[in-house]
This record gives C-alpha cells, structure tokens and sequence, in this order.
C-alpha cells in the first residue's frame, strides 16, 4: 500500500448516482464495471482516497412517507425538476446491515474496484454510520439489544409513532429513532444504545468487518456517540450509565490493531474535534473554516489558522460535499475559487465532491438516484486543472507550513485585512500562497525569511506563469508588495 502525504487529497463519490454514467443501454453498471482511465484521471488531480460514499444496503420496507414529506419534495423539486416516485431511493444513511449492495455489485464489485483504485496508489473510503440503522432493519429482530427500546410491547397494528418511539411491526416493541438532540428525530432510522455493552460489541465488530473490505471510514456525526453527548441527548427518556472508556477509544484501538493504516475520519461539529483527535480519529472536519469562509470573515479565518500544527494536519478542509450547498452556489463564482485555492493550500487533508472541478451548482438530497444534467463550467474546470497541478507537489503535501501575516502597504490602507497568506518550505523550495479574499482590490506587504544573499529574487506565479524579480534587501526592510484584484491569488514558487 502507497504511505499517504501528510497532507492527502480525498474525493468524494456519491455511488448511486454516479455508477449511471456507466450503465450500457438498459444494463446497469455495478462497481467492477469502471473503466481505469477514470480511476487514472483522479490520479493524475492528485486525489489520495476515493470516498465512495452510500455502498450499504439499505431497506426497501423503509420508503415510507417520510421520503416523500413535504420538506424532502421541496429540495426534490429544486434538485430534480422532473422527478418521479421512482427516482426516491431512500437515504442512504437508513442502512439495513453492512452488506454491500447488491446492485452496486456486492463484495465482489466493491473487491474490484479496490483492486483498481490500488493500482492507481489511492485508497477506498467506505461510510460507517455509528448512530443509527434503518427503522425497517432486519436486526430489530436478530440484535434487538443493540438498540434503544421502551421496554414496552404495543399491539396497535400500525407501524408509526408520532412520537420519539416507534412500534417495530415485527416485534411489537417500541424502539428509539436516531437523533440529533437539536433536530427531530430522524424518522427512517433506529437508535443504536451505546449505553449498552451489546451495543458497543456489535459495532466494534461491524467495523472490523468493513476494516477488511476497504482502506478507511468517514464516520457519520461521530460526536453523537461520545459518552457526555449520548448521555445528554438520551438520558430524559432512558435510565442509563455509560460505559468507560469511550466507544471510539475502544473501537478504533481494537481495528488498528489488525489494520495499522487503516482511516478513521470524524464528520464532527459542535468543538468536539480536537476531543475526537484525542479518542483517535486521524481526521475530522473542519466545518468551522468552511462557516467563516461563507460569512467572507477574513479576519476569523486568520485567527482560525493559529491552531497548533498538529491539529490543523488532521483536519479535513472542504468546500461542500453531499450535506453541503455546491460551492459555487453558496459562495459564488469567484470566491468560490479563491476559497478553493485556500483548502487546498492549507495543511490536513484537502476534500473535494465529484462535480466540483466543473462548478456543478445543484446540490442532491442523498434521497434521489438521479441528477439533473449541468453543462461544466470550462473557466471552473480548467481552473481546478491549474489549482490541483499546482498543489499537488511534494513541497505542499510533506514541506512545512507556517502562517503569514500581511500587514499595511501604507499608513491608512486597511484593505490588507482581506488577505490571507502563509509559505511551505521543503529545504530550498518555497512556496508562498496569497489570497484576497474580498470584493475589492487590496494591497499589503508581507514578511517572511528569505535565505539569500542575493541582490535579487525571481518569484513565478505557478498560477499564471507571470515572474517577478524584485530587490532582496527592499523585502527584507518593507516586506514584498501585493496587489491582488477581487478574489485572486498568487501562489509564488522561489528557490534558496
């Protein structure tokens, strides 16, 4: 297995929609039907691990009214205009049990696709959802322990609580819905009891299972199942003590045990990612970054960038991805390219979401198993070609990463406060990344330590090609001067 840069690149796939563009007339594609050059052209973007997100099987008995609710119709209607009943496939986070599906080609499918991507020297990310299952999963009956029951029995013959509970059709118990403890519950799923030592088994074991099938998991609102947390969002309705230590120090020790490399990555929120790194995640989101970038806050940014190195390696920065507005819709054109060359220049690991690079701008309820058809955007395309060549180098990936601070071009010229820099060294290669981040046109100076002696420096813009030779001794004493156009950026390369 290739060893992975410090800073990897992840992309996501969401796998039910996109197998269709492999489909030959009326016969579907499954996952040993993709072609390598698809595999070879992420490749060559730089792209580390391919998350192939929704592979499960999930329960037809759980396509009830709840995918067809007036809220879920609304984001149908402005994804999908001609939509139909039979483009609602159901979440695919109401997972039945960690089988793969078998439309997508099963086990066998899912080997051959990771074959191929190790080929390639990119690793297979898989979903884990730790919180809940579907509510029609056939487990209520095999491992009803592992989930939250009432402790009652009910003999009303229909199947939907209005409530918290639900009665199972099939055991006439009431069991839980997963929830978030800020939202309703999530009406197509179960909750799993992590209060329970059944419960904790059973999932430490569906791990190792999925361990053995692919390269990592990106596990779905992992805070849900920290001890504080759980105890938190359950303990009003259900009488409980949790178990020490937590699920995830515990789980994530047991798996690497057997599979050292393997990938835990924390969908994470609420400042519980630093807490998450410390149980053993070796990434969690950003979610934080993305925020500030859309409120266009400049300056919370640069505060953000101050956290320890070690923290900022193991966070995932991310534009937008299958919960997330597309980019361009939510930040713009523009910006969202200059947000773009931020992420992917900042240390952790970069993530982007097929349809990205060619600037698709209508987001998929992960309810629907067909899109709309978008043009690319050959501007957003070639841009990502550029920005992803330019990134992808080892200088940028394993170099070391520090922040710059641009300060005034002159008394009274505020406008430095919309820029955002920092520089990469790997021995004598430098890299040095400057965005604006601002609607307007803004100027500063910036300082960093140049190791020549040198009358003059040559910089290149790896973004247009453009050099710059300017005076070595003017830098040291001023600090080298910027002036960026609305959301643009330099990525200057110089050697020492």
């Amino acid at each position: 297995m290739h060893k992975l840069p410090s800073n990897p690149s992840l992309y996501e796939i969401n796998t039910r929609v996109w197998l269709r563009q492999f489909d030959e007339g009326s016969k579907r594609a499954t996952l040993k039907d993709i072609p390598d050059s698809y595999w070879a052209a992420l490749q060559d973007k730089g792209m580390h691990i391919i998350w192939l997100m929704g592979v499960w099987q999930i329960n037809a008995d759980a396509l009830h009214e709840n995918d067809l609710s007036e809220d879920l119709r609304k984001g149908y209607d402005q994804a999908l205009a001609d939509w139909s009943e039979e483009d609602v496939i159901g979440s695919p986070y109401a997972i039945d049990e960690y089988i793969v599906a078998k439309d997508l080609g099963g086990a066998e499918g899912l080997a051959v696709a990771r074959k191929q991507l190790a080929k390639f020297g990119m690793r297979l990310m898989l979903d884990f959802v730790p919180n809940h299952f579907s509510r029609a999963s056939g487990l209520l009956v095999k491992q009803p322990k592992v989930f939250i029951q009432s402790g009652k029995e009910s003999e009303r013959p229909d199947e939907y609580n209005d409530g918290l509970f639900f009665v199972d059709k099939k055991t006439k118990k009431e069991f839980a819905h997963g929830r978030d403890p800020f939202f309703s519950p999530w009406w197509d799923t179960v909750q799993v009891n992590y209060a329970a030592v059944e419960a904790r088994k059973y999932m430490t074991d569906v791990l190792q299972s999925i361990a053995g099938q692919c390269d990592g998991v990106r596990c779905d609102m992992a805070m849900l199942v920290m001890n504080d947390i759980f105890a938190q969002t359950w303990q009003p309705q259900v009488a409980m003590k949790m178990p020490e230590p937590e699920f995830w120090i515990d789980a994530i020790n047991d798996v690497k045990k057997q599979h050292p490399d393997f990938i835990f990555m924390a969908e994470a929120y609420w400042d519980k990612e630093w807490a998450l790194q410390q149980q053993g995640f070796d990434y969690t989101y950003d979610k934080r970054l993305t925020d500030r970038l859309e409120d266009g806050d400049v300056l919370s940014v640069q505060g953000h960038l101050h956290a320890s190195i070690d923290f900022q390696m193991r966070s995932v920065r991310f534009l937008e991805n299958h919960d997330e507005p597309r980019a361009v819709a939510s930040f713009g054109r523009n910006a969202s390219m200059a947000a773009a060359v931020l992420i992917s220049s900042l240390p952790g690991l970069r993530f982007y979401y097929d349809g990205q690079f060619e600037g698709k701008a209508v987001r998929l309820p992960v309810q629907l198993g067909r899109e709309q058809t978008e043009e690319t955007d050959i501007e957003i395309k070639n841009f990502y070609e550029k920005l992803l060549s330019v990134v992808n180098v080892p200088v940028m990936q394993t170099g070391e990463w520090s922040l710059l601070t641009p300060v005034a071009s002159w008394e009274g010229n505020n406008s430095f406060q919309n820029m955002l820099a920092w520089q990469w060294r790997d021995k004598n290669k430098v890299k040095i990344v400057v965005i604006n981040f601002s609607q307007s046109t803004c100027q500063s100076r910036l300082f960093f330590a140049i190791r020549l002696n040198d009358k003059r420096i040559e910089f290149t813009d790896d973004l247009t090609g453009i050099k710059y030779s300017r005076n070595v001794n003017d830098i040291k004493e001023n600090g080298l001067y910027i002036e960026l156009a609305s959301y643009k950026s330099h990525i200057f390369s110089y050697q020492e």
